[in-house]
């Protein structure tokens, strides 16, 4: 019986024992349990505090290497007349017009892009044709360059011009009109390699000896007016290799803008030396915050383009020109 006592005893300390111990280990998983997820916890936090500032370093990043700026504007005018003794036509116009600027630059390299556009149209009070284009142009280039200087690039440029609609001839005595323009016809794409000289952010001046002109007329009716020869009528575009140059002013001063392209090209074939000429400037002031006055000028020279006089005869080479002042709203940015 004594035996069977300390029996029980014994079974009843191996008991609690076993239990405290394995209360012990559960206490003792516990905590290590609640340390690691702590553990975990932090180091997410750490991870997504990381993580945010490595995209608000990015985003400082990319406000650092992109530069955009440009203006945008509608700009309208319009003359009215009743019993006006010297005589004259009601007119009203409306233009819209555009220019962006894009610029990449980090390190050796810097990457450009410009895109020059503008639509209007024009109400006569007149007989025929009432309605008349007034603005049409699409002009885009892009250029690339890695610095070999402080101030010189090594740049491929590339552009590409025409325009969104159909252009007319116009006549004053009769309804019929001449089609004498429209979309790709023509077009004229740019490629070229050379050296861009850079001294400030809104200057550059650049020439390349290895130039090449795609012109391109889709109509056939049109051909003989934009290639100027005669063996390129029966294809739809146009290829020349030359020499070419370009000259671009981007300068702003508070909301004051002025943008001017001057390209000039000429071909590595008999016609050297007679060089295509496309000068576009645009001038801009934004007052009262949406008001904008604005100049536009774009001069022509084409060496293929022939020109008839006023009356019709003498076709030759003659400077295009076109200025247009306006005032509308707009926002220089």
């Amino acid at each position: 019986m004594k035996n069977f006592r300390k029996l029980i005893l014994t079974t009843f300390l191996l008991c609690n024992i076993s239990n405290n111990f394995a209360q012990t280990v559960r206490q003792d998983s516990l905590t290590q349990a609640t340390l690691e997820a702590a553990k975990s916890v932090s180091e997410i936090t750490k991870t997504s505090t990381s993580t945010a500032a490595d995209l608000q370093k990015i985003k400082l990043d990319s406000a650092k290497y992109w530069h955009i700026n440009g203006m945008i504007g509608l700009n309208t005018s319009a003359t009215f007349l009743s019993n006006w003794a010297a005589g004259g036509n009601n007119v009203a116009t409306m233009v819209a017009a555009g220019n962006i600027r894009i610029i990449y630059q980090k390190n050796k390299f810097a990457w450009e892009t410009f895109f020059d556009t503008d639509f209007g149209y024009s109400y006569m009070d007149i007989k025929y044709n009432q309605w008349r284009k007034s603005n049409d142009k699409i002009n885009l280039s892009s250029k690339a360059g890695y610095s070999i200087t402080k101030t010189l690039y090594l740049t491929a440029l590339g552009s590409f011009r025409t325009q969104y609609s159909n252009g007319f001839e116009y006549f004053d005595d009769h309804d019929s009109t001449n089609l004498i323009s429209r979309v790709m016809s023509p077009s004229y794409t740019d490629l070229s390699v050379g050296l861009d000289y850079k001294p400030t952010s809104y200057f550059s001046l650049y020439y390349s000896p290895a130039a090449a002109r795609l012109t391109t007329v889709l109509d056939t009716n049109l051909r003989a007016k934009y290639y100027g020869t005669i063996a390129s009528l029966s294809k739809p575009f146009k290829f020349e290799g030359g020499m070419a140059a370009k000259a671009a002013l981007n300068w702003q001063y508070k909301t004051l803008k002025i943008v001017s392209a001057l390209t000039l090209f000429t071909p590595y074939n008999e016609s050297f030396g007679n060089i295509d000429v496309d000068w576009d400037l645009s001038i801009s002031y934004q007052f009262l915050k949406v008001l904008n006055v604005s100049l536009g000028t774009t001069m022509k020279y084409y060496d293929a383009i022939l020109i008839p006089d006023k009356e019709g005869n003498n076709p030759t080479q003659r400077i295009q020109f076109k200025n247009v002042i306006g005032i509308g709203i707009g926002y220089t940015f």
